[in-house]
């Protein structure tokens, strides 16, 4: 009996030892039923997260913002209309293509932003420059151009591009300076924009919703993206940001390499019938040698000769 007693003790505790290198039964589907567990888990708190954010006062006003500027813009483009300038404003900042991407890129930074103070930085770095830069742009444009910046102005755009993608990749700390100071770029460089053109300043209406499509742009998505900032944001800000670098870079080169267009070869003014045209040449289709017998009539002749005009005084 007592022999009887001490294999089972020993069988009991090989059964129970995880040296012995054989898998318990019910130690796969336990790790399995964890790691199951742990994924629904994760997956119900980013759906309660998401939940809560939508249900905050900040994310409903950021949706009325959001859809206070698609709206009108759907509704102006769908219904054949005269545009007026105001809409004309609006849609000419939308137009700017490298821009709004610098804009963007802004915007990401303010839905990254931890507190208020950092989006009104943003803010008043931007409209600081624009603004001034706009009501006063007949007495600073002239000092621009004399400066060694006037040769360069097409450099703006990419610039402003580029920062905002760099100001991405900065840590915490540094990440709303450097988003300043990338707004004060986009801000002169949309300056230029607006004071250029046809309308320019001229017309209050244009550049007043100009601004406001700017400054639209620039907040609208940051806010809808705030209810639910976190760490999870800083690769996905990344990316957008070596995007932004990518795109910056492209748009310079692209400026410096000059566009290599194809034109036909010139023709040799000492040739005969130069600049005419001749029955030989090779980039005429040869004719039916029943049009050059005169057995046919040639396709859109009309039965009429062709007679080529001469002076009164020559000899017939």
């Amino acid at each position: 009996m007592k022999k009887q007693r001490q294999r089972g003790g020993q069988q009991k505790r090989r059964a129970a030892s995880p040296a012995t290198g054989a898998p318990s039964p019910s130690r796969g589907p336990t790790t399995a039923g964890v790691a199951g567990d742990a994924e629904s888990t994760g997956t119900g708190a980013a759906q309660a997260r998401f939940r809560a954010g939508v249900a905050t006062r900040d994310f409903k006003l950021a949706l009325l913002l959001f859809l206070a500027g698609v709206l009108p813009i759907a509704a102006a483009l769908s219904i054949p209309h005269d545009f007026a300038f105001f809409e004309l404003g609006f849609l000419f900042t939308l137009s700017i293509y490298d821009l709004v991407l610098a804009l963007l890129g802004l915007s990401v930074v303010v839905g990254m932003a931890e507190r208020g103070r950092d989006i009104g930085w943003i803010g008043l770095a931007f409209l600081g420059v624009l603004l001034p830069m706009l009501v006063f742009f007949d007495a600073i444009f002239p000092v621009i151009l004399q400066s060694p910046l006037g040769d360069e102005l097409f450099l703006i755009a990419p610039v402003a591009v580029l920062l905002s993608g760099l100001a991405l990749w900065l840590p915490n700390r540094f990440r709303v300076v450097g988003a300043g100071l990338a707004a004060a770029v986009v801000a002169l460089s949309l300056s230029l924009f607006i004071g250029l053109d046809d309308f320019g300043i001229g017309i209050k209406e244009f550049a007043t919703t100009a601004v406001l499509g700017a400054v639209w742009i620039l907040l609208s998505p940051g806010l809808l993206l705030r209810p639910f900032r976190g760490a999870w944001l800083i690769i996905p800000a990344r990316i957008i940001g070596s995007w932004l670098v990518v795109i910056a870079i492209i748009v310079t080169v692209s400026l410096y390499v000059p566009l290599s267009v194809s034109q036909p070869p010139l023709v040799d003014p000492t040739l005969p019938d130069a600049g005419i045209g001749s029955l030989d040449d090779p980039g005429l289709s040869p004719l039916d040698p029943a049009i050059e017998e005169g057995l046919e009539e040639a396709p859109g002749g009309d039965g009429m000769d062709l007679f080529l005009p001469r002076d009164e005084d020559s000899a017939p």
